[in-house]
């Protein structure tokens, strides 16, 4: 027993080399053995040959608790971070509840699904294309499963060229104690310090829109990973946990061509070149190639160097920053990291289209087209995003649309053997007929059955069958590209989440229980103040209010005065081109008070403004109206003893009958 204390010691002075780092193997001819015995041989020392068996074999096993002593005691220096460990990995240590701090080497990267808040506290990090420093206040980000995964990477050379070492450790070790993150922490991430590392802050976030769409069953795991990765689980892996991030392997993450990476390069040159110009830069291609992916990348770019970027959505199926069916203008200042359910908001010009398709309505789609293209002033880059829609009449309507908003710049997203659409070079639109427009072969030729569209054709003198715009061709290059059917999910599902992130906004910004829609008190709108319009269908005065009632309705501003002699209701004949300020539940219909019960975010002052209430084939989600809760008996709106024989109260059926439907995980239907 007195030997044990000297085996110790020796263990001790031999591990603790020079700044407090063990000594490794193959220094000096020194091996473990030197460690510990304290010199250049061996610890073990070998036996006399007249000594005993039973003498050696407890000199072995008095060396082998030393050996294990020593691999304790090396352990405990690499977890207290004095140590490197020997392959270099993420470093990922709690700061405090809820919170974490990342070490990111240059070049590192992190590819994550979840939902954080962000905060870069020394060096530079990149996110989806938007450089994150030290100046920026902390970002919220969304990576659910049903997206591509984000990665966040170290950006190199973020540091003062003149700052010195010990100054640059001093700066990071401030900005650590400032957002108090605990001195354990702090010391294993400066063991780990470089001068061109990056040191992010992870928040644990928690947004009233977030905790809405998760209280619904099907989307209760939208922030976990679906898939459980093969690696070993870690303690790093345990703290971005914590956090609400799990790491994922990097090939769920952005996979960026060499055509992408050019066309971005050259998209970033032309927005940030003053004498050329501002850009219109206008995205199209089929479904499922990645139009949604490279707008959020390229917007995310261009706010590095510019304090604004206007979006124009003309995809009224997959719409960005509104619910579906519209088309808007929006002004663009902070980075998108995350899908749109997650970053609605209201933008400078929206017009309710109604439907997630134009086929029914082209001439209208256009109108609609032209009269929000018009807010746009041409001060700063424009990014137009199309609908996927792009065979047969689809690619004719995408033509009307590029003469009609002349970009400069066209980025054609599509396979390489080009079997969805041709190459939309300049000289193809200036031959080709459109939809609604004539090419150059045609235009001495009488076009019969155009009188409706006079209204959004050019102004007299302007020459608009002629395009000056550049191509730039990108092909994506991930799994399943341009095949709609091998979507992720499907798009109406995608829908549904842009509306529930949208109701989201009706959620207490404290933290706390999420209120039920039907717990919320609705507003009280008289027949007679606002008209009212069924733009996809036709439907009798009579059955109107059936129609309206349990509905999604966009609340717009029509110029004409609304005048009723009666008290109502005041229907429209016509559906209106018109400024669209919001969207809102019809809760319920009061006949005898002639009153509209609406629930709806948009605040009171602009509902002020709101005289026209417009009822599309945009439909609420089925899981808010089944998963009411403190429901107890049957359920408002829904009911299962219904008499079917009644001429079109069945289902719809739906097109292409001979497709087999795929399951997705997120179906935001319960039956």
């Amino acid at each position: 027993m007195a030997r044990r204390p000297r085996t110790a010691r020796a263990a001790l002075n031999g591990a603790v080399a020079a700044g407090g780092a063990p000594r490794r193997a193959g220094r000096g001819g020194a091996g473990r053995g030197a460690a510990l015995g304290g010199g250049g041989g061996s610890a073990v020392m070998p036996a006399r040959r007249g000594r005993p068996r039973r003498a050696a074999a407890r000199a072995l096993a008095r060396a082998s608790r030393a050996e294990a002593a020593w691999r304790e005691f090396a352990a405990s220096f690499t977890r207290t971070g004095m140590v490197p460990p020997a392959e270099p990995g993420l470093v990922a240590v709690e700061a405090a509840e809820g919170t974490a701090v990342l070490l990111l080497a240059p070049r590192q990267a992190l590819t994550f699904t979840g939902k954080c808040r962000l905060r870069c506290l020394y060096g530079a990090v990149r996110l989806l294309g938007f450089a994150v420093a030290s100046h920026h206040p902390g970002l919220p980000v969304f990576s659910p499963a049903t997206h591509c995964a984000l990665s966040l990477e170290a950006l190199p050379g973020a540091r003062p060229p003149a700052a010195t070492l010990r100054q640059l450790r001093a700066a990071a070790r401030a900005a650590m104690r400032s957002h108090r993150v605990r001195r354990q922490a702090r010391v294993k991430l400066m063991a780990r310090f470089s001068p061109d590392c990056a040191v992010v802050l992870l928040e644990h976030l928690d947004t009233p829109v977030t905790r809405f769409l998760l209280s619904h069953p099907p989307l209760s795991r939208l922030f976990e990973p679906q898939k459980k990765e093969e690696s070993s689980f870690t303690p790093e892996d345990a703290v971005l946990a914590s956090v609400g991030i799990v790491k994922c392997s990097s090939d769920r993450g952005l996979l960026v061509s060499e055509s992408m990476c050019l066309a971005l390069e050259e998209l970033i040159q032309a927005c940030c070149a003053e004498d050329e110009g501002v850009p219109l830069v206008l995205v199209c291609g089929p479904k499922n190639t990645g139009k949604s992916t490279f707008n959020r990348y390229l917007i995310n770019l261009l706010l590095n160097r510019l304090p604004v970027v206007e979006y124009m959505e003309c995809d009224i199926g997959q719409t960005e920053f509104t619910p579906p069916g519209c088309v808007s203008l929006s002004s663009i200042t902070e980075p998108v990291l995350g899908p749109p359910f997650t970053h609605q908001q209201m933008p400078r010009k929206m017009v309710y289209y109604g439907q997630t398709s134009c086929e029914q309505d082209t001439e209208r789609y256009l109108d609609v087209v032209k009269y929000v293209f018009s807010c746009y002033k041409k001060e700063v880059p424009l990014v137009i995003n199309t609908m996927g829609w792009v065979k047969g009449e689809g690619l004719l309507l995408l033509i009307d649309i590029i003469r009609l908003l002349a970009p400069s710049h066209i980025v054609q997203m599509d396979v390489c053997d080009w079997k969805a659409m041709p190459p939309l070079t300049p000289e193809h639109v200036h031959f080709s007929a459109g939809l609604h427009t004539k090419g150059k072969q045609q235009s001495k030729c009488k076009q019969l059955g155009v009188g409706s569209t006079e209204s959004w054709k050019y102004s007299e003198g302007e020459d608009m069958s002629a395009p000056q715009h550049k191509l730039l061709y990108v092909h994506p290059e991930f799994p399943r590209a341009g095949v709609a059917g091998e979507a992720r999910v499907h798009s109406g599902i995608l829908r549904d989440m842009s509306i529930l992130g949208y109701l989201g906004h009706l959620q207490s910004p404290d933290i706390g229980a999420v209120l039920p829609l039907h717990s919320l008190v609705p507003y009280q709108v008289p027949f007679n103040a606002v008209a009212l319009r069924v733009i996809h269908t036709d439907v009798a005065p009579s059955n109107i209010m059936y129609a309206v009632n349990a509905s999604w309705v966009g609340l717009c501003c029509i110029p004409e005065e609304v005048r009723c002699q009666t008290d109502g209701p005041v229907l429209l004949t016509q559906t209106p081109v018109c400024d669209c300020l919001g969207f809102g539940i019809v809760r319920g219909v009061d006949m005898e008070k002639k009153l509209y019960h609406i629930l709806t975010p948009v605040p009171p002052e602009n509902l002020r403004l709101v005289n026209c209430l417009l009822l599309g084939n945009i439909a609420i989600p089925n899981c808010v109206l089944v998963g009411q809760q403190g429901i107890e008996g049957e359920i408002p709106y829904v009911t299962s003893d219904y008499n079917y024989s009644i001429m079109g109260s069945g289902k719809l059926r739906k097109k292409k009958q001979h497709l087999k439907r795929r399951e997705f995980p997120f179906e935001c239907d319960y039956t």
